[in-house]
């Protein structure tokens, strides 16, 4: 198994997983051209993308899905709540419904959704393994939980929300209101809230950390980098970042 991301960040999220001959994104949250460049930069063509995994309704997330959906072929796999607040009313034959606690295969991927706190109507985040090589992925939620704890236990790859630094957003620009739901328990883990995370977990299998979903405004490479490290006894410089702009380039599992 191998993963690469297209971009992650407050204007467009998408991961490429590859396992054998099957490739999904988890989220389109970039437009079909924008969608096309971006595959193209990591040597992969739209008829080798199968499927979308949506995690949530929000633009960043959903904003290209069923766009790149018509334009490309692809299924998008997405639950009841996602769906209805995405604003279309019926699955149809590129939309397939999921649950949010149950396993799938998708082609040679095992997928595993699981729940999340967010303020959306009804997110998940995914697991996904292929028999040898588990990855997880977790990328927009407001607080830690006990399942999602035991869900990241002893994953071989994390893509890992760190959005903020709690104090670059106190003293920050945004708005009281925004400043309150980002930091809120439906919100967005900040990179504490992040290393917390993987302290609790069974750490015994990670091979790969990468610190996702980070804010241009509120937060910086250097510190996400630097909070995870300290929990795992590495160097900064072993935790890969994932850019609005470039994401990162192929991880094997």
């Amino acid at each position: 198994m191998r993963f690469a991301s297209l971009g992650s960040g407050s204007r467009g999220n998408s991961l490429l997983v590859e396992s054998g001959a099957t490739r999904l994104l988890i989220d389109a949250g970039f437009g079909p051209r924008e969608t096309l460049r971006r595959l193209g930069r990591l040597g992969v063509a739209t008829d080798d993308v199968s499927a979308i995994l949506v995690t949530h309704e929000h633009t960043d997330h959903i904003g290209g899905a069923f766009a790149c959906a018509g334009r490309f072929g692809w299924q998008v796999l997405l639950t009841a709540g996602s769906l209805s607040a995405s604003g279309r009313s019926e699955p149809g034959s590129e939309i397939k419904l999921i649950d949010s606690h149950e396993a799938f295969a998708y082609q040679d991927i095992q997928v595993q959704p699981f729940p999340v706190p967010h303020d959306a109507r009804e997110p998940v985040q995914y697991i996904l393994a292929d028999g040898g090589a588990r990855l997880a992925v977790l990328t927009d939620a407001g607080h830690v939980t006990t399942h999602m704890v035991a869900m990241l236990d002893r994953s071989d790859a994390i893509v890992l929300e760190c959005n903020h630094d709690l104090a670059m957003l106190e003293k920050g620009a945004y708005p009281l209101h925004l400043k309150r739901r980002i930091a809120g328990s439906l919100g967005h883990l900040d990179n504490a809230a992040a290393a917390s995370l993987l302290a609790r977990i069974d750490r015994s299998r990670l091979r790969h950390v990468v610190a996702a979903h980070i804010s241009e405004q509120n937060n910086t490479p250097e510190l996400a980098c630097r909070a995870l490290s300290e929990v795992l006894d590495c160097a900064p410089g072993w935790i890969g970042v994932a850019s609005q702009d470039a994401g990162f380039d192929w991880r094997e599992i």
